[in-house]
């Protein structure tokens, strides 16, 4: 059961210890999880549990112990963050620093307002007191927090966090909790007070204000990250478009020395009687018809694209077969259109090419209409175990926020003409599919 100590003047260990549970606990509940279902509650539960009995053991320890035990409650607070979402160190000790403000801001507020009655309203110094502030105080602070955060759930998902961002964290949680802490130490400054009163308004308004500080900042490293992602698309948009105008260049150029070359033949044939060079030209005369036919969609941006990306496998040895209404994406902006199909088309042949059999080194694209929408389906073998996060596959490369941005300008370009896009992986065959409505 809680106590409360005959010492007003500093708050129990036990109410710092409920703030940091019930304060990690709104932030593991708010990001993705590593941990699901029984085992994320027995770790959360074992964490607090060891929280809380470390908390109640040194409350009342000598003063030079102080911030080795503030140091290990922090520490405990990171391992049951890190053990329970989804995140690397930095993300997770980022958080954790936000997670220990908000607590020192929950229980603060909590005692000086039981301080305050007590003092003020002439209340009794019991349990029912006792709790009845706990409730008010923890669930105005958290479920204040709460909504601020929950909005935010799924660009917390996407969230990388810097080494030089997890520094200035760090730096405003030791300002406030220097600041907010200072009268219990310095009682003879211009920012500390010797009166109780005093001390906890102090303590409760640097809190306040330090979470106030961190959430902003936390609303600045999403902005950033937003406006970096938005500009790298954009990137890769361009970069998409100008690869396909070089492709379109160079395939044009192609096509002039075959035209040519026809012209070269024909002569060749009008001046040679010999039979076998006259087999020998008729077969290059039908590989130029194959050259011609292939590829021809309807559509000379997606012509072009196919013809590259057809060339490029050629060269990695995979096999890539495409049946194509190029008609029928005609209501798209050519810069969409190469950015859409290039992206897919280079994530399928990332896949294959890491496939040793070459039997299984395939990608197979339809692109048609089914009455008043476009289908397309990008189909393609694949080794190994993909994971999905929000309904995407991740990226398998090391560098996490630098890549995996394929997918994302699939979404992005598709979600433009109000369409769909889904995936899946089964006994490793990989299948994009996107439907737009084309009215």
């Amino acid at each position: 059961m809680l106590q409360v100590t005959p010492d007003l003047n500093n708050t129990p260990g036990i109410y710092y210890a409920l703030a940091y549970i019930f304060s990690s606990s709104l932030y593991i509940s708010l990001n993705k999880k590593r941990l699901t279902g029984k085992r994320r509650a027995a770790a959360q539960t074992g964490f607090a549990v060891l929280l809380l009995v470390f908390m109640i053991a040194t409350d009342q320890i000598a003063v030079k112990w102080f911030i080795p035990c503030v140091l290990a409650e922090i520490g405990i607070l990171w391992l049951s963050i890190h053990t329970c979402c989804d995140m690397d160190w930095k993300k997770s000790a980022y958080f954790c620093t936000r997670v220990f403000i908000l607590g020192e801001l929950a229980a603060s507020l909590d005692w000086q307002l039981f301080y305050f009655g007590l003092m003020n309203w002439e209340l009794e110094l019991n349990m029912v007191w006792n709790l009845l502030f706990l409730t008010v105080s923890y669930g105005s602070v958290f479920g204040v927090m709460y909504l601020l955060e929950r909005s935010y759930r799924k660009e917390n998902e996407e969230l990388h966090i810097s080494g030089r961002e997890l520094r200035v964290t760090v730096f405003l949680l030791l300002l406030v909790y220097m600041m907010s802490n200072m009268s219990y130490v310095f009682s003879n400054t211009p920012f500390s007070s010797q009166f109780p009163a005093e001390m906890f308004t102090i303590r409760t308004l640097v809190d306040l204000g330090g979470v106030g500080i961190l959430f902003a900042y936390h609303m600045q490293i999403q902005e950033i990250n937003v406006k970096l992602e938005n500009a790298y698309l954009q990137n890769m948009l361009h970069s998409q478009y100008e690869n396909y105008k070089i492709s379109e260049e160079s395939i044009a150029l192609v096509n002039q020395k075959y035209h040519d070359l026809k012209h070269q033949i024909a002569f060749l044939r009008s001046s040679i009687d010999d039979r076998e060079k006259e087999t020998y030209l008729n077969q290059m005369e039908q590989e130029i018809k194959l050259y011609e036919a292939q590829n021809k969609t309807g559509n000379k941006v997606l012509d072009t694209i196919l013809t590259a990306k057809t060339l490029q496998c050629q060269n990695q040895g995979i096999s890539l077969t495409c049946v194509a209404d190029g008609e029928a994406i005609e209501f798209m902006h050519p810069m969409d259109i190469t950015a859409l199909f290039g992206n897919a088309l280079d994530n399928a042949i990332e896949s294959v090419k890491k496939i040793a059999d070459p039997e299984k080194r395939l990608i197979h694209m339809v692109v048609s209409r089914q009455k008043n929408f476009l289908r397309i389906k990008v189909e393609n073998c694949y080794e190994g175990t993909l994971e999905f996060e929000n309904g995407m596959p991740k990226t398998t490369k090391l560098d996490k926020k630098f890549h995996g941005y394929g997918m994302k300008s699939i979404k992005t370009i598709v979600e433009k003409y109000s369409g769909s896009v889904t995936v899946q992986a089964k006994d490793g065959w990989f299948e994009l599919r996107i439907l737009i409505s084309r009215e």
